[in-house]
């Protein structure tokens, strides 16, 4: 059996000291295993691969089946490969592919670890609380989901995917909390201030699911809109189908482009991410309340498993001082709430 040995102090000679603890013959395999650069290159690859996608997201083509749009949708979701590619790493004990995966670590932190490690939430509860729900149209109990709204103690409240049969529900439960509403065509909207200047807003689909007002609150009007751009699908033979959602994007941008007051609040279900480029008509004007005054990622949907937040609250010319999800309701969306001062 070889013995372990030393090089004492100032010895010239002799091999180097071997360690008696586990750790140290750990160090010492992995100093005498020659193979360790070389092992794990296709690990290291994929690791640098993940990176540059994250870092050119924005690159990746739509023309294909919306491949970009669907790849920003669940972009955070990318994180989830960071874990796998660091066992299999040390699995093969290959130090190339853990030094590569430094960098998509280090890229997901700079884009999403804002959202994951801090609270953003400012210590105040903010001059103004607005809330926005899809309350889905296949919704079992509007009652139930009316009150849990309500409760939440928003000054105003927009709602979504409102049906003809609903909307008397909704407007029985809510009536003690809100004097004031207006409904136009999908898209309600509820408050404790007086409404003015209502108006349905075209999001070139042929009928109602967006709306703008003025909501007179103590310390000057808001401009509030309600939009609940069309849903998009994933298909086999066409992929990301969003093209309609696309251009009702674009017109709800150009309305709030034009829309005089300067303070500005957005509230609805998009249909679509922060990160997606598709909605850069409006998410150009104005800021995510999540993304700035938010705890966490505020996934909205679906409701059993939320995996994106594709409900927003974005405001301009106001500042957000707190963000988040209430608890889930009768619909297959979260209720997102945040406070603002103005």
């Amino acid at each position: 059996m070889t013995q372990a040995y030393t090089q004492e102090p100032g010895q010239l000679g002799g091999a180097p000291r071997r360690s008696d603890s586990r750790i140290g013959r750990l160090l010492d395999r992995l100093r005498d295993d020659r193979g360790i650069w070389r092992r794990g290159l296709v690990l290291a690859a994929i690791a640098i691969l993940l990176a540059l996608v994250m870092i050119f997201h924005a690159d990746i083509p739509n023309r294909v089946g919306n491949l970009g749009s669907l790849l920003e949708t669940f972009l955070p979701w990318l994180g989830l490969f960071l874990p796998v590619l660091l066992v299999l790493a040390l699995v093969r004990r290959s130090a190339s592919a853990v030094l590569a995966l430094v960098l998509p670590v280090a890229v997901w932190l700079n884009l999403f670890g804002g959202l994951m490690f801090f609270d953003k939430s400012g210590s105040g509860g903010g001059e103004l609380t607005v809330v926005t729900h899809n309350v889905n149209a296949e919704n079992g109990d509007p009652t139930g989901t009316a009150k849990d709204v309500a409760a939440s103690g928003a000054d105003v409240v927009a709602l979504e995917e409102l049906t003809s049969a609903a909307v008397p529900t909704y407007e029985r439960a809510l009536a003690g909390t809100y004097r004031y509403h207006t409904v136009q065509g999908t898209v309600g909207l509820w408050s404790k201030y007086p409404l003015s200047g209502t108006k349905p807003v075209d999001i070139k689909l042929g009928w109602t699911r967006a709306l703008r007002t003025a909501v007179a609150t103590p310390r000057g009007e808001i401009g509030v809109y309600v939009a609940h751009l069309p849903s998009v699908r994933v298909k086999f033979n066409a992929g990301f189908t969003a093209g309609q959602r696309d251009a009702s994007a674009e017109a709800l941008g150009q309305a709030i482009a034009r829309e005089p007051l300067h303070k500005v609040i957005l509230l609805g279900d998009l249909n679509g991410t922060m990160n997606d480029r598709a909605l850069a008509p409006v998410t150009s004007q104005m800021r995510s309340a999540q993304g700035a005054a938010g705890d966490g990622f505020g996934f909205s949907w679906p409701a059993s498993f939320p995996m994106a937040r594709i409900d927003q609250i974005m405001v301009r010319g106001v500042d957000p001082v707190s963000a988040w999800a209430l608890p889930r309701t009768g619909s297959d969306h979260l209720p997102l709430a945040a406070s603002v001062d103005y």
